[in-house]
């Protein structure tokens, strides 16, 4: 599969989760994503130029490209786990990691809140905050590296000879 049909297939794929992608399919597809990105960046610094230092940048057309791509993309992921006999939610395993350091960020800050407001000395907190904050961080960042490392292992993988429960083999 060349990268012009691979960015057909998946275009008119475009939000379809069920069934299978080869590999070539999907990472062909990939490149053509990043390339487009980096045309979209480059059209973007033409137009609105480079932010000095300390200025927000200026990034209308890198949103747009972002969601208009964003779904094709994860079901092109789902579909080439399918291919390696995985289940495609496991492509939202790093977002849960995400929302549960989130959520974990957030309940450290209200807890340590509280027990200022309770009278606790705020010197005393601040060490084990930056502590506790500091090890969750290193800890999250660590798994969100070993969910990506598995993830790019799982995506390369060959796909499963013959039929398997998501469908028949793709056509490469």
């Amino acid at each position: 599969m060349k990268i012009v049909d691979a960015v057909k297939t998946n275009l008119s794929k475009y939000a379809t989760f069920s069934g299978r992608a080869a590999r070539p399919e999907y990472w062909w597809f990939m490149l053509a994503v990043f390339i487009g990105a980096l045309v979209v960046s480059l059209i973007e610094s033409a137009l609105f130029g480079v932010p000095d230092e300390g200025e927000a940048a200026s990034q209308p057309l890198s949103m747009v490209y972002s969601l208009a791509i964003l779904i094709p993309v994860m079901a092109s992921g789902w579909r080439r786990m399918h291919d390696t006999g995985r289940p495609g939610w496991y492509l939202l395993l790093p977002y849960v990691v995400n929302i549960v350091g989130f959520a974990m960020l957030f309940l450290g800050v209200a807890g340590f809140t509280q027990m200022e407001n309770a009278g606790a000395d705020p010197d005393a907190l601040r060490g084990g905050a930056v502590l506790l904050g500091g090890a969750g961080i290193l800890i999250l960042s660590l798994v969100q590296l070993v969910l990506l490392v598995l993830l790019i292992w799982w995506l390369s993988r060959p796909g499963e000879d013959g039929p398997n429960p998501y469908g028949p083999p793709p056509v490469t």
